[in-house]
């Protein structure tokens, strides 16, 4: 519990800093939101005013902290482009995001843990060379090339989804799943041959440790000692990177979202940025951030579960 809680610690802290550098960085790039919000109406005046208005003539650290304030609350502020509050126009698109990265990381888990174990099992023989090769031309090609090649055998072709048609998740759970189901193998292709070859690799290291020599010499089954022991030993980097995937899931996501034209956050964080609204632009980045580390603090702590030298290092 200690441990749990060191890392949890960690994770606040950790969110904290990037929230403010984020907020910041904003607050620094030339051109103010009350410029932005006025346009061509934009006058010395009017823009003192304005800013005067939203607060923004406040020192940075006062501002910071009323943003910090309401981002516990769910008050993100207010989007300059669509005029409307920023946790009110991101909640639907954090879900959208959410469901296409949890959908991409359990077909990752899903299918990499199996081949990565079968292909430890079957090391060498003739076939060895031609897994390797397509192992590595997955790895090779990048979501959003998968991406394009999906859309015109699934969509144009065969006529499984019409693209551009998103359902709605709140009316059409099942059919925006469906949806997304090839968008999230586009991002799990390259992310399973990774998983694959890292697990296979690092069972091979294990099965040649001593205990694994001498647990086989004393007459266990190869298979037994693979399942009941190496597997747990080998899982602990594998949690680690598949957490490190799950983080490059949420940024691969950003240009896949574009290419199936699904609503989520990508999307919106490129017409954000090109409409220079900060508001949004910054709770993305924050809301981002606090995805990746997230990831890294589950990993963390799944693998003080899995090894009990991290449990007993951990202080627990």
């Amino acid at each position: 519990m200690k441990y749990a809680a060191k890392r949890i610690a960690m994770l606040l802290l950790t969110m904290v800093i990037v929230s403010f550098f984020a907020f910041a960085a904003f607050s620094l790039i030339s051109g103010s939101a009350a410029e932005i919000m006025l346009g061509t109406q934009a006058t010395p005046e009017r823009v003192a005013a304005l800013e005067k208005e939203l607060g923004l003539d406040r020192p940075l650290l006062v501002r910071y902290a009323g943003w910090l304030a309401g981002f516990f609350t769910g008050d993100l502020g207010t989007s300059i482009s669509y005029q409307q509050p920023v946790g009110e126009l991101i909640a639907p698109k954090v879900l959208v995001t959410l469901c296409l990265s949890v959908l991409s990381f359990l077909l990752i888990a899903v299918v990499s843990i199996p081949l990565g174990v079968g292909s430890a099992g079957r090391s060498g023989g003739r076939l060895a060379g031609v897994r390797t090769a397509f192992n590595q031309l997955c790895m090779a090609v990048p979501p959003f090339f998968t991406g394009i090649l999906l859309t015109w055998l699934f969509s144009t072709t065969l006529k499984w989804f019409t693209h551009g048609r998103f359902p709605e998740l709140g009316t059409d759970f099942f059919g925006a799943l469906k949806y997304m189901l090839f968008a999230a193998v586009s991002l799990a292709i390259p992310r399973i041959a990774m998983t694959v070859r890292m697990l296979r690799s690092t069972i091979l290291g294990e099965m040649r440790k001593d205990y694994v020599r001498t647990a086989i010499s004393r007459g266990n089954d190869r298979s037994g000692v693979l399942y009941r022991h190496v597997l747990k030993n080998a899982l602990v980097p594998v949690v680690t990177f598949l957490a490190q995937t799950m983080a490059e899931i949420v940024a691969s996501g950003i240009v896949v979202e574009q290419v199936f034209a699904i609503p989520g956050l990508g999307r919106l964080l490129v017409a954000s940025i090109s409409n220079r609204d900060y508001p949004v632009v910054q709770a993305i980045v924050v809301i981002l951030a606090f995805w990746v580390v997230l990831a890294g603090t589950v990993a963390d702590l799944i693998n003080q579960r899995i090894d009990p030298r991290l449990r007993l290092g951990g202080g627990a």
